[in-house]
């Protein structure tokens, strides 16, 4: 190969130095790749994920009163950092759909996914760092 046999041997020494690196470089993204989770997520995720709104109470259109709370799931961390940060406005869109309904409206579980469905939209509106996943009503008491 080369006339001297010292820079032969540190030929050697970098291939093999580097082939050692690759070889580490690729041991390394495969086994300690964290994998998103493709699908449902798990509870747990779930719950980090999630925000429980404080109990609300407002008239209905109906005249009658109700106290509800809600459970939101946003996509990810930094959208419950947001929506945490925004607490007041989406109890402000909670407070104005709700007060357009009557107590008829909550007689069946459509008119309660109906509602879920209209504060998610809302929400995702004003939400700039993710979205909203899912609104889950945790309480309702209607008087």
């Amino acid at each position: 190969m080369f006339q001297n046999r010292l820079v032969n041997i540190m030929m050697i020494i970098l291939v093999a130095l580097t082939l050692i690196g690759v070889m580490a470089l690729v041991v390394y993204t495969q086994l300690f790749q964290v994998e998103e989770a493709e699908g449902e997520p798990t509870i747990d995720q779930v719950l980090e994920r999630s925000v429980e709104t404080e109990e609300i109470t407002t008239n209905l259109l109906s005249n009658h009163i109700i106290r509800s709370q809600f459970v939101i799931q946003m996509e990810n961390a930094q959208a419950k950092n947001e929506f945490e940060k925004r607490s007041f406005q989406v109890e402000n869109i909670i407070i104005q759909e709700l007060s357009d309904m009557s107590a008829n409206d909550f007689q069946g579980s459509d008119g309660i996914e109906n509602l879920e469905d209209r504060i998610r939209s809302r929400v995702n509106q004003i939400m700039q760092e993710g979205y909203v996943v899912q609104v889950y009503m945790n309480q309702r008491v209607i008087q």
